[in-house]
């Protein structure tokens, strides 16, 4: 018990001190983890508003793929995206393994079928008239599936939150892809991992503080403007 209140103690003094090598990792994490939520929402949410709109052959295998992908492991999506950018791999001569960018590719792997379900789901719940009524409004195509996606707005800012959550917390996928090399690819999770084994728990305590602190700050924000936004729906 004593060990973990110096490690606590010790914890709180790297930050509050500001401690360059945890800022260093800190902002990998973000950018990393910040770029492949991005990619993952421009891509997923149009995605996941055709599929809700649209009957195809096939429909409900798609939705199930989707789904499915929802839960994802991690180090299966490490696995996959090694051996494609592996040297051997079909894209060895991009040279991009043990980089940030491979890592922004497997995070964005992991988090785009969690975007495309929630966002899916979301879609659907809206009243399939409202975009009926549009376009015998007037409205186009496009404006009619941009008026559902505002319906639906609240399920699409929980996707995006649901989705930076799953790769800010996760370590497999970017252990296998990045390697952990300091001051290259290193971040919060697979920091810890290694400072945990090493003996070093003051500064996994510190790590996972800075974790814990980021994911709140990013959720905080998003849920701010998620009810401002129900907050409008219930009181027009």
């Amino acid at each position: 018990m004593a060990e973990i209140v110096r490690s606590l103690l010790r914890a709180g003094g790297m930050l509050v001190s500001l401690d360059p090598e945890v800022a260093e990792i800190a902002s990998l994490s973000l950018r990393v983890s910040g770029a492949a939520t991005a990619v993952a929402v421009v891509l997923g949410v149009p995605m996941a508003v055709v599929l809700a709109v649209t009957r195809f052959k096939g429909r409900r295998l798609v939705i199930g793929a989707v789904n499915t992908g929802m839960g994802l492991p991690p180090v299966v999506v490490g696995l996959i995206v090694s051996m494609l950018f592996w040297r051997s791999g079909p894209f060895g001569a991009l040279e991009l393994m043990y980089t940030p960018a491979v890592m922004v590719i497997a995070q964005v792997l992991i988090a785009l079928p969690i975007v495309m379900g929630l966002t899916l789901a979301g879609v659907q719940q809206v009243d399939s008239k409202v975009g009926l009524q549009a376009m015998a409004l007037g409205a186009s195509r496009w404006q009619s599936l941009s008026l559902l996606l505002r319906e639906a707005r609240l399920s699409v800012l929980a996707a995006v939150m649901a989705g930076f959550g799953g790769i800010i917390s996760e370590v497999g996928a970017v252990m296998m892809v990045g390697g952990n090399i300091k001051g290259r690819t290193r971040v919060l999770t697979t920091a810890m991992v290694l400072e945990s084994r090493m003996g070093h728990f003051e500064t996994a305590l510190a790590l996972g503080a800075v974790l814990l602190a980021m994911s709140f700050a990013v959720n905080f924000a998003l849920t701010y403007f998620q009810q401002r936004g129900a907050g409008r729906w219930n009181n027009p």
